[in-house]
């Protein structure tokens, strides 16, 4: 994995974005203007996004804390960066860690709820409908059997 890491990050353009899928992983790599380069490896179900926000805050974290000035003689061994692993842990429920995602989640529940809502009025709608014409085939029965029951007792007027 580290070889193949090192390939996209050596393919992607400086600033520019890619995330690319190996296997049952997906890597998603940012390449500043100023080459310094981060990569994080998840799975298919994480954000993009998210991963790529993950990117640039470490990356920009990082570009403070260590002078551009020593990074060409860095090897990944020497570099103490105890920031990463707060980040690692903040990021691994993307919902918590994201806003974005959080909110997206929240409305793509709020959908779910609201098409249900619309199912039960359409299916009140169509019972309400089916008491109509009920009530409607009860009311001529009514008036058939009144008109019908007029004329058998109009023949027994007693005065």
């Amino acid at each position: 994995m580290t070889f193949f890491c090192k390939t996209i990050v050596e393919r992607t353009i400086p600033a520019s974005r890619q995330s690319v899928k190996e296997g049952e992983y997906m890597c998603h790599v940012y390449v500043r203007s100023d080459n310094l380069a981060g990569v994080v490896i998840s799975d298919h179900e994480y954000p993009t996004r998210v991963s790529h926000t993950l990117i640039t805050k470490i990356l920009d974290e990082f570009s403070q804390k260590i002078p551009a000035s020593s990074w060409p003689n860095l090897t990944e061994r020497e570099v103490a960066f105890p920031q990463l692993n707060t980040y690692l842990s903040k990021y691994q429920n993307p919902r918590e860690a994201d806003a974005m995602t959080k909110i997206q989640e929240d409305l793509d529940e709020t959908k779910i709820i609201l098409h249900h809502a619309i199912e039960s009025v359409l299916q009140r709608g169509e019972k309400l409908d089916d008491l109509v014409s009920k009530s409607e085939g009860l009311s001529i029965q009514s008036k058939a059997f009144y008109k019908t029951a007029r004329k058998t007792n109009s023949c027994c007027t007693f005065s």
